[in-house]
């Protein structure tokens, strides 16, 4: 996980006995979901300070925005900048527990499909983390068409069946734009199986339009039908999907009507979801938003833990858990990490 220069400057600003107590109240606030006193911190620190000398303390890192008091009474508790600097600078990450290891290993079954896969991880990121797991599907780049067969339904309905690297079979109902006979339907399924077989899929549609555009002045019929189906079939290649679980366990983290709302309002807007996953496929490691550094405002209060994995070498997909800022980093970041990194690996022997 890269460190940013700005938050290290800012740890190097405090004194080592802030260093230690600010990094104590974020720990005890993680764990206990409370703002936490001077009082608490005399006795959870280690140091030899008074409560008076701790309040100093406080006020001082309040003073930076590092940490926040919910009224007069209260204890403090990290803000989400004050979270930034723990994670970036501060943070000790535990470990997972060589059980959970090897759970994590055994979940990715040989024989699984990529999108077996996919879904595996997801499930596993939810279950270990009790928040919400989601990982995108592979870069269309890696997906090769192997086969492709039309089957005509009702209306102008068609069932795409698709043999993808060597062993997945995805099935899609399109709409085309009129009622196309079974013969014409073969005669096109033909036609894109002869050229494009072993063609990503996101470049079979492209491929088709140029087709069409090399003989703009007379298309005949089978290509005026490939070029119908073919363009309903890959649309959805332009961009990555995502596969989502556990959305109930944040809304169990939820204490009103109004926040259950708002999380599920976020979690369905994929184009916002999207774009950050997206942002996290081109760099290495694990990558964290925090709250309002996300830039959309339904995701305010939550964090996002994200890392690429790997498919042959090559950066195909993004996996990561959505969290309450108050979330376990300590804990969800190795488990983020080392989920990609077998995902990876399993996806390396399915293709």
């Amino acid at each position: 996980m890269a460190k940013s220069p700005r938050y290290r400057a800012r740890r190097q600003s405090l004194s080592d006995r802030a260093q230690v107590l600010f990094k104590q109240l974020v720990e005890d606030f993680l764990r206990d979901g409370q703002p936490v006193g001077s009082g608490k911190l005399v006795k959870t620190s280690g140091l030899d300070v008074s409560s008076a000398t701790v309040r100093n303390i406080m006020v001082d890192l309040e003073s930076q925005g590092l940490v926040s008091s919910p009224h007069t009474s209260a204890g403090r508790m990290p803000t989400q900048l004050g979270l930034r600097l723990f994670v970036d600078s501060l943070i000790s990450v535990q470990p997972l527990g060589q059980e959970l290891v090897e759970k994590l290993h055994t979940s990715f079954a040989d024989g699984y499909s990529p999108m077996e896969l996919v879904e595996t991880a997801s499930n596993l990121l939810s279950e270990i983390s009790q928040l919400a797991g989601l990982v995108t599907t592979p870069d269309p780049e890696q997906d090769e068409l192997r086969q492709i067969e039309f089957l005509k339904l009702a209306g102008k309905q068609v069932l795409v069946i698709l043999v993808v690297n060597e062993k997945e079979v995805q099935n899609r109902v399109i709409e085309t734009e009129r009622n196309y006979s079974a013969t014409e339907l073969q005669q096109a399924a033909n036609y894109i199986n002869q050229e494009f077989g072993g063609s990503s899929l996101r470049s079979v549609r492209q491929g088709v339009l140029d087709s069409m555009r090399s003989d703009q002045f007379r298309m005949n019929e089978l290509l005026q039908t490939a070029v119908d189906v073919a363009s309903k079939t890959f649309e959805r290649e332009s961009e990555h999907d995502f596969v989502l679980s556990g959305e109930r366990n944040l809304v169990n983290l939820m204490s009103s009507s109004e926040e259950i709302q708002t999380i599920l309002d976020a979690l369905s807007s994929k184009s916002a979801i999207i774009h950050l996953l997206d942002e996290c496929i081109g760099s290495e490691g694990v990558k964290l938003y925090i709250g309002q550094e996300s830039g959309y405002d339904l995701l305010g209060e939550y964090s996002i833990i994200t890392a690429p994995y790997e498919i042959d070498g090559t950066i195909a997909g993004v996996l990561g858990v959505v969290g309450p800022t108050r979330m376990s980093y300590q804990r969800v970041i190795p488990l983020v990490d080392i989920t990609a990194r077998l995902l990876g690996s399993a996806m390396d022997h399915a293709n």
